[in-house]
């Protein structure tokens, strides 16, 4: 085949010895018993005299990592030197053509979160991520992240010109931030196509296992470097969450009940590390809490025998419907920003569930977390929002559902609603179990809104504990991706 084939053919030195060393199309490069693909392992090369230095990665020997379906990955330099200036020249310029080929960014802004997680992301910055950057001769400008919403901060005044995406050496929080910082820009629109990655380094990490396990590949600061460089790209649908004219953009997921109250409450236990999570989780399912209120949903092709179908004329959805119903584009907000896409929300086919619910549960992506494969199904751009949902269970099978979730085995459990919405409407309610105390609404692993006499009601949230819409902006953001 034509890009199989060899464009340069050259005797080198390598090992003390000479050979033959050929480079194709494809972007092969072959001597004696090696192979590197220039694509996928070659980070960068220099010149020495009349040498040639290739660094690259590999996978280290089975075994060295065990904590992995796949071997870590160890960095090597391979030496090949030419017989002539003509030959090198030759080589640098054909080698050089086709990195620049292939699209990978060359200017990086990078920000570290080192409060988030073990506080362990600017040890990972440097001895995981700058080695394969400096390697691959990119250029970098590092912010560390000072306090809670200083990325967003950063990012609506950036010079976005100046580079080729934003990388987030973080948990998922600060990913969150850069997003609502780029939406509220004036040039929103251009500003969201700029690629954003992830490199695990907090809590969670939904976002960079979500994308690296969809490759097969593991969880690992290296790994996600590694892709970053490599500058491949997949969209990413955005969820417009908005109450009024207050909105915000979500590119993970949103629970209430049980899952948000088991996030978010166990935060008194913090000083159990991880161990918070599974502790207070127990707490939480042997006193069951149920919550009045109810959903109403488009869902997607496949999925409309799912709740009563909802007569718009005796329910009225949304409280100010002139705020977002934009398809004609005559009431639009004013202030500058991305809105949210254009929805007429009276042509869609609304159905309703009605309460109470143990847990309601909204995923964009598979993994809310690394151990925490909640929405097996869900796809980066769809279109759609996969939907888990609880209404009643006895507690031993809740518990038992539970237990799978870093298999993605509770959605099979016959207590598990799961199905893919296109439009979402979130009218909680209190407890049933006591009137006078509601929930909390979790996205994205921050507080969105708390009900009264919930855990630190007392504290300040950007929306209200009230109806909330949820729309889908399909393919919206772009994403790193390992291929």
């Amino acid at each position: 085949m034509e890009q199989d084939e060899c464009i340069l053919s050259d005797q080198v030195r390598t090992n003390g010895g000479t050979t033959t060393a050929t480079f194709s199309a494809a972007g092969q490069l072959r001597w004696d018993d090696h192979r590197l693909d220039i694509e996928k392992q070659v980070l960068g090369f220099s010149v020495d005299g009349l040498k040639i230095k290739f660094r690259a990665v590999a996978e280290a020997e089975a075994g060295i990592c065990c904590c992995t379906s796949k071997s870590a990955l160890i960095r090597k330099t391979f030496t090949l030197e030419l017989l002539s200036s003509d030959s090198l020249r030759i080589w640098t310029e054909k080698l050089q053509d086709y990195l620049d080929s292939l699209g990978r960014p060359r200017r990086l802004f990078i920000f570290v979160n080192p409060y988030g997680g073990k506080k362990s992301a600017s040890k990972i910055f440097q001895n995981d991520v700058k080695p394969l950057l400096d390697d691959a001769s990119v250029e970098y400008t590092v912010q560390e992240t000072k306090h809670q919403l200083h990325a967003k901060e950063v990012v609506q005044t950036l010079d976005l010109a100046k580079f080729d995406g934003i990388v987030c050496v973080s948990g998922d929080g600060i990913l969150v931030e850069v997003l609502n910082g780029l939406l509220i820009r004036e040039d929103w629109e251009k500003a969201i196509r700029i690629p954003l990655g992830a490199v695990p380094a907090g809590t969670g990490n939904g976002m960079a296992k979500s994308l690296l396990d969809s490759h097969g590949e593991p969880c690992a600061a290296s790994n996600a470097a590694l892709f970053i460089i490599r500058g491949h790209k997949c969209s990413l649908d955005i969820a417009t969450i908005s109450q009024g004219e207050t909105r915000f953009f979500s590119m993970l997921m949103l629970a209430w009940g049980l899952v948000a109250d088991i996030d978010i409450e166990s935060e008194k236990y913090r000083w159990m590390g991880s161990a918070r999570l599974d502790f207070y989780g127990l707490q939480r399912i042997f006193g069951l809490r149920r919550y009045n209120g109810n959903i109403i949903f488009v869902p997607a092709s496949g999925y409309e025998s799912y709740g009563e179908p909802l007569d718009l004329e005796k329910n009225i959805i949304i409280d100010d419907e002139s705020a977002i119903k934009s398809a004609d584009g005559l009431a639009r907000d004013p202030a500058y920003g991305y809105q949210g896409p254009n929805v007429d929300i009276k042509s869609l086919n609304w159905r309703m569930i009605d309460g109470p619910f143990v847990s309601v549960w909204l995923h964009n992506v598979p993994w809310g977390a690394e151990d925490t494969k909640a929405a097996p199904d869900a796809e980066f751009s769809d279109g759609c929002l996969d939907l888990i949902m609880i209404k009643e269970t006895p507690k031993l099978p809740l518990l038992k559902l539970m237990t799978e979730l870093n298999s993605g085995g509770h959605v099979k459990s016959p207590y598990v609603s799961y199905l893919k919405v296109k439009a979402f409407i979130l009218q909680p309610g209190p407890r049933t179990d006591d009137p006078t105390k509601s929930g909390i609404i979790d996205v994205d692993g921050e507080v969105l809104a708390r009900g009264s006499g919930a855990y630190k009601c007392e504290e300040d949230t950007l929306m209200r504990y009230d109806r909330l819409l949820i729309r889908v902006d399909q393919g919206l953001a772009t994403l790193f991706t390992p291929h």
